[in-house]
């Protein structure tokens, strides 16, 4: 018996615009989008219709999650354009990537750590709106130091910030797997721009898919 026969045929490595918008979870609409921003390539079959390797898929997966951790096409594109164009990108690629990003992302981390745990408090805006307010940003003496809310996004040194992520870090190892962490889902939501132009693909479907 054959190993297709058995059900244990090896997955393709060549998948159609359909096939990678439905393991990928997007609208075949949004591929053409990140396609046309040189996002992401495809080859075209005899039939003239695209081809996408199969690594594409991680590269789509990211784009999402940077999409909706708030970096802009532009930062993607840039970060995406170190890895190689004609191979599979291997680890040390998706490293190299990763620490493009890295200082963003900590930075991103530790002021949304600091929106949940201070919005309820004062955040040194100048709103002097809140209780504790008067006791932390007395006459909004902080406005000296700047505009904005001074005490939710503060200048933290390279130093500081590693020291708070990786107290992060450890508390999130001790809780493990927490149902907690793992049962939401990110929404997904494209930027106002993007879903503008993917509504446009959706009205105006590409004959050469």
């Amino acid at each position: 018996m054959s190993q297709q026969a058995r059900g244990n045929a090896p997955p393709k490595q060549s998948l159609t615009v359909g096939e990678v918008a439905a393991r990928a979870g997007v609208a075949v609409s949004a591929l053409h989008f990140y396609e046309r921003r040189g996002l992401i390539s495809s080859d075209r079959s005899s039939g003239n219709q695209r081809r996408y390797s199969r690594d594409v898929l991680r590269r789509v997966s990211v784009i999402k999650t940077a999409q909706a951790l708030g970096l802009a096409l532009d930062q993607i594109a840039e970060a995406l354009a170190v890895l190689p164009g004609d191979h599979a990108p291997g680890r040390s690629d998706w490293e190299r990537m990763a620490a493009h990003w890295r200082a963003d992302l900590d930075q991103r981390v530790v002021r949304l750590l600091m929106l949940r745990e201070m919005l309820s408090g004062c955040i040194g805006c100048g709103c002097l709106s809140l209780e504790l307010c008067p006791l932390r940003n007395t006459g909004d003496r902080l406005a000296t130091e700047g505009p904005g809310p001074r005490l939710m996004v503060p200048d933290m040194n390279r130093e500081e910030i590693q020291t708070l992520l990786a107290g992060i870090d450890e508390v999130i190892a001790r809780m493990g797997h927490s149902p907690e962490l793992v049962e939401k889902r990110q929404v997904g939501l494209e930027p106002e721009g993007q879903a503008r132009e993917i509504a446009r693909d959706e009205h105006h479907t590409d004959n050469n898919e």
